[in-house]
């Protein structure tokens, strides 16, 4: 079935950003458990790993609708150098997801494809879901202070 140009450059786009978190997270992920932080980088490797599998529905509905998966271009990661940081690079980017799909399932009503609609939806909510867990962690810090919230992620 072939897919409007204008869907497949965002479902292009969000594949970008999908596989930019996915880097963004496994680096995250490895330094924690580097630092001992073991409860922390398994939360975000499960984090990293919904992100492949977003990243393999957008490369099937791209090819679904007779377009090419880019899978060459990332956009720029933003790793933190401590928790507090990553933490919050990785609120900003969850919260830049939850814009774009929304965004891109505003697009795909006014064009009617509501197969990506759908797929969209799907996606958002497990975004949503990162975007919570982030403000979540940001909130404990800030209530238990960062050294009894790590000694809570070992």
């Amino acid at each position: 079935m072939k897919g409007k140009p204008e869907i497949l450059a965002s479902l292009n786009d969000l594949l970008s950003e999908e596989l930019t978190a996915i880097s963004q997270y496994m680096v995250h992920s490895e330094m924690c458990d580097q630092w001992g932080y073991g409860a922390l980088h398994e939360s975000i490797e499960k984090q990293a790993r919904d992100e492949m599998r977003h990243a393999e529905m957008l490369i099937q509905r791209i090819l679904f609708l007779e377009g090419t998966p880019t899978m060459s271009k990332l956009n720029p990661m933003h790793i933190g150098k401590t928790v507090e940081q990553m933490v919050a690079s990785d609120e900003d980017a969850e919260q830049q997801a939850v814009a774009h799909y929304n965004a891109a399932i505003r697009q795909a009503i006014e064009l009617q494809d509501h197969g990506t609609r759908e797929l969209l939806d799907r996606i958002l909510k497990d975004e949503e879901v990162h975007l919570d867990w982030n403000e979540q962690q940001r909130d404990l810090i800030a209530q238990m202070g960062l050294q009894n919230f790590l000694t809570t992620k070992a």
